[in-house]
């Protein structure tokens, strides 16, 4: 056997209540400590920015195809739907659904408040799995095969302002020459955490925004364009473009809402900088660690030195088990680390305030890759930290060192 490795496996092996044992125990936790929260982290900041992206497409999709126009306003330039790109988007791989929608202003009233509402018209193509994540009460809307639906989603802030609740029957005026009006039934009650859909929007037929926009049935507002995933966005916006008709526009959610994606990359670059200090820190506690040992076994440096053992073979010897203690200090991180995570997960025990946060609770998603990273960085860095201690031996002298008591 090394040499090297039996001393070192003889020295861990040591029963012993000297300072040297409680700090190895620091040494162990400091390292389980600083995992278990570099993987919490990254399990929450994961989490927490697919929840927010999740909401975010479930109302505004990936893609939105529109006229191209200068209109400013919510009133949206009709465009048809049965176009060759809408007849053809399976082709394209990336494409999971598209559905043709329209967007229409109004003004909501209930029996005692009144309120400025845009209603999103939506067909039977709309995907009602992806939205019903949102959902807090009631039902989605059914169709009508001969008229329009009077069935209406509204957001939970619009029905506490207008103190509307489930199977009330509510007025829509649309302010238009002629200014018409029609009456809605609510049968369901969504909720996103984000302010500028809840307090604006609620979710109504397409048949209703084309018969108060005079247009036919195959006329609507813009396409919603789903993709299988989301990192395919800025290669299939330009597919998208390629195939759509000259007078129209792909618009990347990106673009839509460049001040929520802006906050999300602020979010990795802070989550960054604390694992960055949560490394250094657990860095120098292992160099306590190891310079604690050589201390207390400088009589032994002193006595292998004496017997022959070069630099190189003692040096050895304290890296040996300074890795012995980074990888329990792996194991317990892991251990603590995913095992509070798997906590969260499905029981969902820190809440979160949705108006500040969007979301009701401490998010987790899990990304192994992350995970295995962190490891092998956090293995791989304080290994390469605790040679620097070990320098230490090639200064010692013998007769120094074998004179040194404890």
């Amino acid at each position: 056997m090394d040499l090297s490795r039996f001393i070192s496996q003889r020295i861990q092996k040591t029963k012993s209540a000297s300072f040297t044992s409680t700090v190895v125990k620091i040494g162990v936790a400091s390292i389980a400590i600083g995992l278990a929260v570099m993987i919490i982290s990254f399990a929450i900041l994961v989490g927490y920015k697919q929840g927010i992206k999740d909401k975010l497409f479930s109302l505004s999709s990936h893609i939105q195809v529109s006229k191209i126009t200068l209109n400013q306003s919510y009133e949206e330039t009709p465009m048809p739907i049965k176009t060759n790109f809408y007849n053809n988007y399976r082709q394209i791989p990336q494409i999971r659904h598209v559905q043709a929608v329209g967007n229409k202003a109004g003004m909501l009233k209930s029996s005692e408040e009144l309120a400025g509402i845009i209603i999103k018209g939506v067909g039977r193509d709309y995907d009602w799995p992806t939205f019903s994540m949102n959902m807090i009460e009631g039902r989605k809307i059914n169709f009508n095969d001969t008229t329009f639906s009077n069935e209406v989603v509204i957001s939970k802030r619009i029905a506490t302002r207008l103190k509307i609740k489930l199977a009330d029957e509510v007025l829509i005026y649309f302010i238009q020459t002629p200014p018409r009006v029609r009456k809605v039934k609510v049968v369901g009650i969504y909720e996103t955490g984000l302010e500028e859909f809840d307090k604006n929007y609620i979710i109504g037929d397409l048949t209703l925004v084309q018969k108060m926009n005079e247009w036919d049935s195959n006329t609507c507002g813009h396409y919603e364009i789903f993709l299988k995933n989301f990192d395919d966005l800025d290669a299939t916006t330009r597919l998208v473009t390629n195939e759509i008709d000259q007078d129209m526009k792909a618009t990347r959610i990106t673009d839509m809402f460049p001040a929520i994606f802006d906050w999300l990359s602020l979010l990795d670059k802070n989550i960054l900088i604390v694992l960055a200090l949560i490394l250094v820190v657990a860095c120098f506690n292992m160099i306590s660690v190891l310079l604690v040992m050589m201390m207390e076994r400088t009589p032994m440096i002193g006595m292998l030195k004496a017997l022959g053992s070069d630099n190189t073979q003692i040096r050895k010897i304290f890296v040996l088990n300074g890795l012995t203690i980074i990888l329990k200090g792996i194991f317990y991180g892991n251990l603590i680390g995913i095992g509070l995570g798997l906590i969260q997960y499905y029981f969902q025990l820190i809440p979160l305030d949705p108006e500040n946060y969007y979301i009701s609770y401490v998010p987790i998603a899990w990304d192994w890759l992350t995970i295995l990273l962190l490891n092998a960085a956090t293995i791989m860095l304080i290994l390469a930290v605790i040679t620097i201690p070990t320098l230490i031996v090639s200064k010692m002298r013998v007769v120094e060192a074998l004179k040194f008591k404890e």
